[in-house]
């Protein structure tokens, strides 16, 4: 199953962290999950990075090479994510979270998040 990875859950279970809940870890590690990473994540990850809001083991690039290594899957933004922004409700603002749902629901797959506003906008979620 495909899994689009919110920035949270990518990190939360890269770190074990026990805040990933039990059903969204079972997901993740499941054999025949294909884990995707978008491009909107990592831009995230630079920006906190690069404003002293997140700290990583690496610099964000050597992270996701090593993600990527593992056999993470990047996800690009394409031109068909960004114009289904357009469609969708302003549940909130964050232009991040925007772009994700809007993926999550172009590519037809669930997102990995605790974030229940994705399910405002109709994506399907695991956790």
């Amino acid at each position: 199953m495909r899994l689009l990875l919110d920035t949270h859950a990518l990190l939360w279970f890269q770190a074990g962290d026990r805040r990933l809940s039990q059903t969204a870890r079972r997901a993740i590690e499941a054999d025949d999950a294909e884990l995707l990473v978008s491009a909107a994540t990592v831009w995230e990850m630079a920006i906190k990075a690069s404003l002293g809001r997140l700290r990583l083991p690496d610099p964000v690039e050597t992270y996701m090479t090593r993600k990527i290594a593992q056999g993470y899957r990047m996800l690009a933004v394409s031109w068909a994510h960004a114009a289904k922004v357009e469609t969708l409700p302003w549940h909130h603002r964050d232009p991040f979270d925007r772009l994700l749902a809007a993926q999550a629901i172009a590519e037809g797959c669930p997102i990995v998040t605790r974030d229940r506003v994705f399910r405002k906008y109709g994506a399907e979620v695991v956790w």
